[in-house]
């Protein structure tokens, strides 16, 4: 299940990701959410949690993601990646070079350090 954190300014897209992710999370509420974040501020910044309650996502669900990522490329401010998952760090690891914004990955117990940074705007450290 994808759900949108609260307490964030609306050019930060927070969301964090529990249990089974699916292709209808995706469908019903990153995009939408995502979309209209976009039409309101042009850019957005995105924080994406995949904390200890996250169990992985359905194939389906993994296809919305490189699409929902590809084709909001140039949409995205920074982007904070959030979990202790492995290989999600691992992949996210190998990708990063081929962004064209600020990209960080902190652990689970650094969300308050990644709170704090994705808050801040693009050109600041």
């Amino acid at each position: 299940m994808i759900e949108i954190l609260q307490g964030y300014p609306d050019e930060v897209l927070a969301v964090s990701a529990t249990g089974h992710v699916t292709e209808r999370d995706y469908r019903d509420v990153l995009i939408p959410e995502a979309d209209a974040r976009i039409a309101r501020h042009g850019e957005v910044r995105l924080l994406y949690l995949l904390g200890p309650n996250y169990a992985g996502f359905d194939p389906a669900a993994a296809w919305s993601d490189l699409k929902f990522g590809v084709s909001r490329w140039s949409k995205f401010g920074r982007i904070a990646l959030v979990t202790d998952v492995g290989w999600i760090r691992d992949a996210a690891r190998l990708f990063a070079p081929f962004f064209h914004h600020a990209f960080r990955i902190f652990s689970v117990s650094e969300l308050d350090e990644a709170s704090s940074w994705i808050r801040m705007a693009d050109g600041a450290a």
